[in-house]
């Protein structure tokens, strides 16, 4: 590697959430990075919501970090505020949510890239990617400039051919105030790659001095910090709160009114918008019956008064914005700083790639965030983080890390991605995961820590913390199975004041499994358990492994039976048109996804039962036809 002759192991094109854990972890396990960005100040950049987690997200970024990425470090030590969501409910649910201060979250990040020797890091547009027999050999920028490198990662958000829309006006950009990435996607295009177009958009922001809160609900957060990151020595902070308005019928009479005004009404946008967070005037036309919307108003930091309208996502024209920004309780006469805009981007559909993220068609060629056609900052870094380890992974002739949907959110993520034919960007949720009592949150360190040791991005001594706390985990757990709660008048006093009663001795473990029973309340029965002053990591998780052992077991044991179809490797030059009794489309799928088992050829789309078992017969015969 030689940088002044521009040769790098790797090239990492866009420094967003998907970029910065790339660069981070190749350059971690020894590569020499480029890592190119339009613009070097908008690093780790959150242009959306300034916040971190909520529901199946936050499981993500405990995986990130269980991996060895940094995005839950990051969050840990810029947050505003931490709440944990779905408190009440089970623990597949149950969610972290961190309300970031943008700024200082893009600094840090910043910090960790310019203080890696092993990254070089450069203002730049990449238009040509460079091709030999299929192989990266590196990439030139808007000057002309060429790097070489035998992989690549794209990592371009929604930059790729970017077009921003406010009203019927439009211009070329990737974000408002950043120039788009233009070229790049021809590039694509003469190598055989396929590119679509989505659409995302943005609320505006507003000056928080010309918001009256007195009119609004107080949000705060938690008083007891949950924390990200699985590393120690997590900051405490002070926390600030955010706020609750809703729509009037005023804002919905405004919105229908310029719904003419509307470039995705008019047919100006073309790509399709995410289904699970649609703009405010989609919400007042799709659910008309509804009197009203909740709007959250969040601040951006401690060194702005720029507040992000949460909620309040809109293309319409920045004048009848001001209006309907007006017409919510509290913003009566709040000044917008920054007007909402929408964004129709390229994307790469991400059936043309592997499980390890990898191009099918040019080797060394990777790809993470949202040009796979995903949305959200937790889903890019997680996609980031599995292209940057593959890539290193590739170079180094190693195996493949393709994490499956028993495994990890991430690996759920993925398969979603590579077998499915994405419609709208992709959002995780806890629903799509059919292991999710599993692949909770709390666990993620004991379902992914050991990989990231061994991969050489989690070090000895956070090993050796991990260790220890599974030993904690594992000597609470039988300790509770041995130790009995007599039925004593002292007992039931506590026992009551939580609608519970024993009329006998019971055990710790059996008494802790009631639905009204917490940990906490098992310290107030039990000396010898609150004497103990175990860590809220490992109580919190002894308390889920209790509660819901029998509902996990019945998971594992769906896991042992998806394993079988896992077992049944499809060869990779099967020639799917000469297989009789099945349907032309399913050939056409199977052919286009290139499925490696039948676990995989099952979940993609369209694909039946009977497909699959024509398959595991052929399979288990060996009498499948080779190209």
């Amino acid at each position: 590697m030689n940088y002044l002759k521009n040769q790098f192991d790797i090239i990492v094109v866009g420094a967003g959430h998907a970029g910065c854990e790339a660069a981070l972890a190749c350059a971690k396990l020894g590569m020499k990075v480029l890592l190119c960005t339009l613009n070097v100040d908008n690093i780790a950049l959150q242009p959306c919501n300034p916040a971190v987690g909520g529901p199946a997200k936050s499981t993500l970024v405990r995986e990130i970090d269980a991996l060895g990425g940094v995005m839950g470090e990051v969050t840990d030590a810029t947050y505003l505020q931490m709440k944990i969501l779905n408190s009440s409910k089970g623990p597949a649910v149950r969610a972290l949510r961190a309300q970031s201060d943008k700024a200082e979250y893009s600094r840090y990040m910043r910090n960790l890239i310019e203080s890696n020797q092993n990254i070089y890091l450069k203002q730049c547009c990449i238009t040509d990617l460079l091709v030999e027999d299929d192989k990266i050999i590196g990439a030139i920028d808007e000057f002309g400039i060429e790097y070489s490198a035998n992989a690549i990662v794209l990592t371009t958000g929604t930059s790729l051919e970017g077009r921003i829309f406010v009203g019927l006006r439009s211009y070329s950009a990737g974000r408002l105030g950043e120039k788009a990435a233009i070229g790049l996607s021809e590039s694509l295009h003469k190598l055989g790659i396929e590119t679509k177009k989505l659409k995302t958009g943005t609320p505006a922001r507003v000056d928080k001095r010309t918001i009256d809160y007195s009119k609004m609900e107080i949000q705060p957060g938690d008083e007891e910090l949950s924390f990200f990151s699985f590393r120690p020595n997590r900051p405490i902070r002070k926390t600030y709160p955010c706020y609750l308005t809703r729509t009037t019928e005023e804002t919905h009479n405004i919105i229908r009114a310029n719904l003419d005004k509307s470039p995705m009404y008019q047919g100006l946008i073309h790509g399709v918008g995410p289904r699970y967070c649609p703009s405010i005037e989609d919400k007042i036309v799709r659910f008309a019956s509804n009197p009203s919307h909740h709007i959250f108003i969040e601040p951006e930091g401690l060194g702005t008064y720029e507040t992000y309208i949460q909620g309040f996502s809109t293309s319409l024209p920045a004048d009848v914005q001001v209006k309907m920004i007006r017409s919510l309780p509290g913003l009566e006469n709040a000044h917008i700083v920054k007007p909402a805009y929408a964004v129709e981007y390229d994307y790469v559909p991400a059936v043309q790639t592997t499980h390890s993220l990898m191009s099918k068609k040019i080797k060394g060629l990777f790809f993470g965030g949202q040009i796979n056609g995903t949305s959200g900052y937790e889903e890019a870094a997680a996609q980031g983080l599995i292209a940057g380890i593959n890539a290193y992974n590739y170079l180094n002739g190693s195996e493949m890390l393709e994490l499956s949907r028993s495994s990890s959110y991430t690996g759920t993520l993925i398969d979603d991605l590579v077998t499915k034919d994405i419609q709208d960007p992709y959002r995780m949720l806890t629903s799509r995961s059919e292991y999710r009592l599993l692949l909770r949150q709390d666990n993620a360190d004991e379902r992914l820590t050991p990989i990231g040791h061994k991969i050489g991005l989690i070090d000895d001594a956070q090993f050796e913390r991990f260790k220890n706390k599974q030993t904690h985990i594992l000597e609470e757990k039988v300790r509770l199975d041995g130790l009995k709660i007599s039925a004593t008048e002292e007992v039931n006093a506590i026992l009551a004041k939580y609608n519970e009663h024993i009329d006998r001795g019971i055990r710790a473990s059996e008494l802790l499994k009631r639905p009204n029973i917490t940990y906490k309340i098992l310290k107030e029965i039990d000396n010898s358990t609150n004497e103990l002053n175990l860590s809220k990591d490992v109580y919190e998780q002894v308390e889920v492994i209790v509660k819901y052992d029998g509902y996990i077991k019945r998971q594992e044991d769906q896991v042992e039976q998806a394993g079988k179809l896992e077992k049944f490797k499809i060869p990779d030059n099967i020639d799917y048109s000469k297989i009789e009794h099945i349907s032309s489309e399913t050939k056409e799928k199977l052919a286009k996804i290139k499925p490696k088992t039948l676990a995989q050829a099952s979940r993609i789309g369209g694909v039946k039962p009977a497909d699959i078992s024509i398959l595991m017969v052929m399979l288990d015969r060996n009498t499948v036809a080779r190209k």
